[in-house]
């Protein structure tokens, strides 16, 4: 009978991380896990035998995007050579330090270590780094942990809290300049998944903007009504989960109807491109990620446009 490991037992008998290993899963096909009725991941030793092998080539140097695909006898050779001088080992990716950190304290429920592995972060990478290399790919990979199975609901949300309190927390280093235009950031009615909300939250507001987080679930009017009361520029709207609300989309209409012609409305979140038809039809603002995010934002606090310049939106 063939024996089955979780990713937690495969992490701890390769020591790679569970981020790594399904990175290089997902990435480069390194490995095919199968999937349990419950689609939970499951691994072989045969498998746990594979990622010893990759781990092994790239401690000699190798990239993974070489040698994801070739089979076990060749890295078996690879191996057995000599690391080439010509190459270094590759860097891992900014910030992939603190995410395996964050990993293995939401593991373990570790508030202090979550909160000391972001507080080094923020000292490494400054706040921006800290959003877009460290606290937004954990958050998508906390995600997707949840909707597999491999996660409980109590640790998604123990992440979740501890991020938005330490993002509340440096956010109060960024007082805003009195003439600094207004972004009102919350979810629509529907998206309960409020942490991408509270990333850009914190990126607007490093980014100098006077930023209203209203939390998730929001109806139409109340977001076009805290849009009217606070004259802003903008109104961001972070859509995760689910991808197949039927009532999204006209919730969607309701808002931009609703809101004032000068005042621009952005979508982002992982599910945003499932509702693509809408949002192209409502003349919304889709960034691809954080940065472009910043960039959008860039553009609207220098072009925006003013009440003279746009004519009523159809109705």
């Amino acid at each position: 009978m063939t024996t089955s490991y979780s990713i937690r037992t495969v992490s701890e008998k390769t020591g790679l991380s569970p981020h790594v290993i399904r990175a290089w899963e997902r990435r480069y096909q390194a490995i095919e896990p199968r999937r349990s009725e419950g689609k939970h991941r499951i691994y072989t030793d045969s498998e746990i035998e594979r990622l010893n092998l990759l781990h092994g080539a790239i401690e000699n140097g190798h990239s993974i995007g070489h040698v994801a695909k070739l089979a076990n006898d060749d890295l078996l050779k690879l191996q057995a050579t000599e690391p080439r001088p010509a190459r270094s080992a590759p860097n891992p990716p900014a910030g992939q330090q603190f995410q395996d950190e964050a990993f293995a304290a939401i593991n373990d429920f570790d508030l202090p270590a979550l909160d000391d592995s972001l507080r080094r972060a923020t000292l490494t990478l400054g706040h921006q780094g800290l959003l877009r290399h460290v606290i937004a790919p954990t958050a998508t990979a906390v995600g997707e942990m949840w909707r597999q199975g491999e996660i409980t609901v109590a640790q998604e949300h123990f992440f979740t809290s501890a991020v938005k309190a330490f993002l509340k927390e440096i956010a109060r280093q960024y007082a805003p300049h009195e003439s600094a235009p207004t972004l009102i950031i919350c979810t629509p009615v529907g998206q309960l998944h409020e942490l991408g909300a509270v990333i850009a939250a914190a990126a607007a507001a490093n980014a100098g903007w006077n930023t209203i987080y209203l939390g998730p679930g929001l109806p139409a009017h109340e977001i076009a009504g805290a849009a009217i009361r606070n004259d802003a520029t903008a109104v961001a709207l972070s859509i995760v989960y689910p991808e197949d609300d039927p009532k999204l989309p006209q919730e969607l209409e309701n808002i931009v109807q609703l809101l004032p012609p000068r005042t621009s409305l952005i979508v982002g979140g992982r599910a945003a491109a499932a509702y693509q038809n809408v949002l192209e039809h409502i003349g919304a603002i889709v960034p691809a990620d954080l940065k472009d995010f910043d960039a959008r934002l860039d553009t609207l606090r220098h072009h925006a446009p003013q009440p003279e310049d746009q004519p009523p939106r159809s109705r």
